[in-house]
């Protein structure tokens, strides 16, 4: 498959370097700055270069379009790319909230065309290993899922320079950035939780720099910690009447461990490739879905992911300027 990708930040050259592994390749870049876009082409070899968005869309170099744009042009980019007639992979997270993420979904019903999230947890293969061996830990009493990233652009923002991560105003939160990979591990692994709770970390200028949350489920809970202002120094760990399951990393594991009451042990280790990250299994993953004509895979995972960030947001009062257009 054909990819154009929206976007030119480190997480399209992460993506659009594992695209060989799931026997794809990308043959267009649009970029609101030609110059921009010209130096991403070249460091992957992209033919076609763009800073007209129409003109772009209207490409027949590519049938898909990855979207890893700002998270509050998700949703208007991704709408524009399905009225295009193109399939679109969307960066997490899909919308910065459920109401932008469903009038996404309508859309891409109307057009017949696939939508789907680009979320790594719910799509890589150690973790579909842990997900498998679940009932040997017994009946699931709780489970902690952690990730905490220390951000690159940290720093300046201590020294006083504007950067656009830590901007709220562009819907930036370390909930959407960061703590949406345990959240929606959570989600595909269990469901959606009866409740929610959760507390979160506020910087000077309103941005959500870190938090916590626990999801309710009969007969378990699931706690969340995630932060972009400080590094995670535990596994996650799920917890069962059996025995129990280390995870050494949420969003590119490469071991698990699972040790029973019994004295049992097995250990999961990520298979040997050459793929330089594990982006290349969601992609699979959609390019199987476009085969297949489905058109919202992975629809409830995205949407319960979603509402759960919702009301943490409600909760810690983060708001950003799109929930203007949800109120309407």
């Amino acid at each position: 498959m054909n990819f154009g990708i929206i976007g030119t930040n480190f997480i399209s050259d992460w993506f659009v370097s594992a695209l060989p592994f799931a026997k794809a390749q990308a043959t267009a870049v649009y970029s609101r700055k030609k110059e921009t876009g010209a130096l991403f082409a070249s460091r992957h070899a992209i033919p076609l270069v763009y800073d007209d968005l129409d003109a772009f869309l209207a490409s027949d170099a590519f049938d898909a379009v990855y979207v890893a744009s700002p998270n509050f042009l998700h949703e208007s980019h991704a709408i524009r790319a399905l009225r295009a007639g193109k399939h679109v992979l969307c960066e997490k997270p899909a919308a910065p909230s459920l109401a932008g993420y469903l009038r996404m979904c309508e859309v891409a019903k109307e057009e017949g065309r696939t939508l789907m999230e680009a979320m790594r947890t719910v799509h890589d293969s150690l973790w579909e290993r842990v997900k498998d061996a679940l009932p040997r830990i017994g009946r699931v009493r709780s489970a902690h899922l952690e990730f905490c990233q220390y951000s690159s652009r940290y720093d300046k923002h201590l020294a006083g320079e504007y950067t656009n991560t830590f901007n709220p105003a562009l819907s930036n939160a370390a909930l959407l950035d960061i703590g949406i990979y345990p959240i929606e591990a959570a989600v595909w692994l269990f469901g959606a939780p009866k409740g929610v709770l959760g507390k979160s970390v506020l910087l000077e200028n309103g941005f959500e720099a870190s938090g916590n949350a626990v999801l309710a489920y009969e007969g378990h809970t699931v706690s969340i910690s995630y932060s972009k202002v400080a590094d995670s120094l535990l596994p996650s760990a799920i917890l069962g009447e059996k025995g129990g399951i280390t995870v050494d990393k949420t969003v590119m594991p490469t071991k698990a461990c699972l040790r029973l009451r019994s004295g049992e042990e097995a250990v999961f280790e990520r298979d040997a490739s050459d793929a330089p990250n594990n982006m290349h299994e969601e992609t699979r993953d959609f390019i199987r879905a476009v085969r297949a004509g489905e058109l919202l895979p992975f629809f409830e995972t995205t949407h319960a992911a979603l509402s759960v960030c919702d009301a943490l947001r409600t909760a810690a009062g983060v708001r950003f300027p799109s929930d203007e257009d949800d109120a309407r």
